[in-house]
């Protein structure tokens, strides 16, 4: 999966770093996965009119939602 060979490569690259350069690291991936799964509760809970302002359809929610937390959001366009 493309998604997990992006992590796998960050993680790779970091094997000859300092510990606390892997730590700092392991951090951040560990905030962006939450900040990902945050986001998707947030879009499910969106309105029907919220969703039709941003341009949205329930379909595009329902396959965002239903990602893994790990799997980066899609792009619009």
């Amino acid at each position: 999966m493309k998604s997990q060979t992006l992590v796998q490569n960050r993680f790779n690259s970091l094997r000859l770093s300092s510990p606390l350069a892997v730590a700092r690291a392991v951090g951040r991936q560990l905030q962006r996965w939450s900040a990902l799964s945050r986001q998707r509760r947030q879009l499910a809970a969106l309105s029907d009119h919220a969703l039709k302002d941003i341009g949205l359809s329930h379909a595009d929610i329902e396959t965002e939602i239903n990602r893994p937390f790990w799997d980066e959001p899609f792009r619009r366009g």
